[in-house]
This record gives C-alpha cells, sequence and structure tokens, in this order.
C-alpha cells in the first residue's frame, strides 16, 4: 500500500510493506517530522488512530471491497472530512490550527 501525506501542495510517500502489520510508529514519525518541517503541527489530530482505519478499510475487504472503505467513509474520524475515491483510494482532510490544509491519501496494492 502506498500512503501519500500532503500539506498544501507538497507531499511525501511512504511504502507500506505489510498492511496486516503497519510500523505505525515508524509511519507517524515520518508524518510527523513532514509536518514539522512544513512549519506545521498535527498534534491535536488523531492521526494514531486514522492510519490504522484506513489500511483496514482498504486492506481488510472482508466485507467485499469497496464496502469496508465506504464504511471507513461513513463512520468518519474525529477531525477529518473523509471520501472513498473509485478505484479503492481513501482520502482523509482536515484543516490545521494554522490554516494549512493536511490531506492524507492511501492507495491500494491490488
Amino acid at each position: 500500500m502506498v500512503l501519500d501525506v500532503i500539506i498544501n501542495n507538497e507531499s511525501i510517500t511512504i511504502e507500506i510493506t505489510d498492511p496486516f502489520h503497519p510500523d505505525l510508529g515508524a509511519i507517524i514519525g515520518q508524518i510527523e517530522r513532514f509536518a514539522y518541517s512544513k512549519g506545521t503541527d498535527i498534534a491535536g489530530l488523531d492521526v494514531r488512530g486514522l492510519i490504522p482505519k484506513i489500511i483496514k478499510g482498504i486492506a481488510g475487504c472482508e466485507n467485499g471491497c469497496p464496502a469496508d472503505a465506504k464504511n471507513v467513509v461513513s463512520t468518519g474520524h474525529r477531525g477529518f472530512a473523509l471520501e472513498y475515491i473509485e478505484g479503492g483510494i481513501l482520502s482523509a482532510r482536515s484543516t490545521l490550527k494554522d490554516g494549512k490544509i493536511l490531506q492524507v491519501r492511501m492507495f491500494p496494492d491490488f
């Protein structure tokens, strides 16, 4: 799976090699360092809770794809506007305290 993290118009790409056992510490660390390098803070957002939720929405598919992804969107996640994009892509968007836009997009590997 591929995770794109975008702050305003700049982005980083994080490869998630094992979606069933993601290294959340490493993923969150990369996101936090990226935010810091862009002069913003994501401390008030539950990114640590969001990432496994959207991974499961794409990788899980126990209820059929894209049913799990759409379920993630319908249940939502505090502080983020979630959207399902055709092709199994999930997007989460939030406006940060300083007015910058944080967007997280998860792309499937299939």
